[in-house]
């Protein structure tokens, strides 16, 4: 039955035109919902797959730069084009990109990545997983030992992972008390 649906699906959407082509890219265009409101702004993009058209609108006097709407196409109504090829005006001309400098960039993302890729336990719940993040957000030295959070190589944080659930390593010093106190404050903003 869910593959009927799919075929239905995909038939509907062949049978009508592309959405590239009834809202063209750097068109101003003003579109009626069925909310009865109006939305004006240049087209970014449009997306088959979900549907929708993006709007971008500059805006004046404000330290944003633009305004994006997300619009289901079968929330119009009504559009109206204000200009065709209005968007090349706002466009910024790109830049010489060398095939180092993409190489480079390449080897810096999947760097980032592999980084963020250690900070993930598949064994800790969401939960831990949260009071993770932010303990390396804010503490920078964090690290799983197991299914427990080691932070600044002094404080142990054990499922489930409550205020309750930190503790001083036996090694780590009397200094190390303001630390506790600071992990638990952070452990203790969860949700």
């Amino acid at each position: 039955c869910r593959f009927v649906s799919h075929v239905h699906d995909a038939i509907v959407r062949m049978s009508r035109p592309a959405l590239c082509k009834t809202y063209p890219v750097n068109s101003l265009l003003e579109l009626t919902l069925k909310s009865n409101e109006k939305v004006r702004g240049v087209v970014y993009c449009t997306d088959e797959v979900s549907q929708t058209v993006v709007l971008k609108k500059s805006l004046n006097h404000t330290t944003l730069a633009s305004e994006v709407f997300v619009i289901q196409a079968n929330a119009v109504t009504s559009k109206e084009v204000i200009e065709e090829n209005a968007g090349e005006k706002e466009s910024i001309p790109l830049g010489t990109i060398t095939k180092k400098a993409l190489e480079q960039q390449e080897r810096r993302a999947i760097k980032l990545a592999e980084e963020a890729l250690q900070h993930i336990n598949q064994k800790a719940s969401p939960a831990g997983q949260a009071v993770f993040d932010r303990l390396l957000k804010a503490c920078n030295q964090v690290e799983w030992t197991g299914e427990s959070i080691l932070v600044l190589n002094q404080i142990q944080v054990d499922p489930p992972y409550g205020v309750e659930n930190c503790r001083l390593l036996s090694d780590a010093g009397r200094q190390s008390e303001g630390s506790l106190d600071r992990v638990k404050k952070i452990v203790g903003h969860s949700t």
